[in-house]
């Protein structure tokens, strides 16, 4: 898949290069992305390498959990990587730079979503009930202690992957940048231009979302 990503990104980058003058730079290390940041803006010809190779994969899972389509997702890396070394000169430093390519990623996605027939589902029909203090008043089977079992492993893999696909787009997104890519509740925030209270909920419906959808699922099937 990066491969598939690098020709035509390296292309684009490419004509890209020729019109930005030669500038040399200071060699930089330990600054995270500082060094990838700084070969974008000055148009150095292995900056699309550096941005796939660094990006790439994390890019595609965010677009293919949001599309929910191999093809598609591919459409939205080539396009959100492209627009990442168009509008680098706009990036000012105020978030991470992950945090700023993944909203690129996610807004292409989602234009991509609503080109496309898919509807969203309401959460408020699955996910599990409350009381008047927040607490659950419907019991859910606590899976997590058999997630090690190779016996259950596949089977908890398809179901898991399968919920995640039945999330609504804007929540998947949050759920993968969470649990999949490991950023913060601020950094969900920041990439998907919400506030952060409206992170932290996303990221705590879609959990219970998916963890309803694996217990009505019986899985693990050994856990009452």
């Amino acid at each position: 898949m990066i491969a598939q990503l690098a020709a035509p990104l390296d292309s684009r980058l490419g004509t890209e290069v020729q019109k930005r003058p030669a500038v040399a730079r200071p060699k930089k290390g330990g600054d995270g992305d500082g060094g990838l940041i700084e070969a974008l803006r000055h148009g150095e010809p292995d900056a699309a390498e550096q941005l796939i190779a660094t990006y790439g994969a994390r890019a595609y899972r965010l677009a293919i959990r949001i599309t929910g389509n191999g093809q598609d997702a591919e459409e939205v890396v080539q396009d959100a990587l492209w627009a990442v070394v168009r509008k680098i000169d706009t990036f000012r430093g105020d978030a991470a730079f992950g945090s700023w390519l993944y909203r690129i990623v996610a807004n292409a996605a989602y234009a991509k979503v609503r080109r496309s027939r898919r509807t969203d589902l309401s959460l408020d029909e699955v996910l599990p009930a409350f009381d008047e203090q927040g607490r659950h008043v419907e019991f859910m089977a606590d899976w997590s202690p058999c997630v090690d079992d190779p016996g259950v492993q596949a089977e908890l893999r398809t179901a898991l992957t399968s919920a995640i696909d039945d999330l609504p787009a804007a929540y998947r997104a949050a759920l993968v940048l969470r649990d999949v890519e490991g950023l913060s509740h601020l950094e969900i925030a920041q990439a998907l231009s919400i506030s952060l209270a409206n992170a932290k909920s996303r990221v705590h419906r879609a959990r219970l979302f998916v963890r309803k959808r694996l217990d009505a699922m019986n899985v693990p099937s050994q856990i009452a």
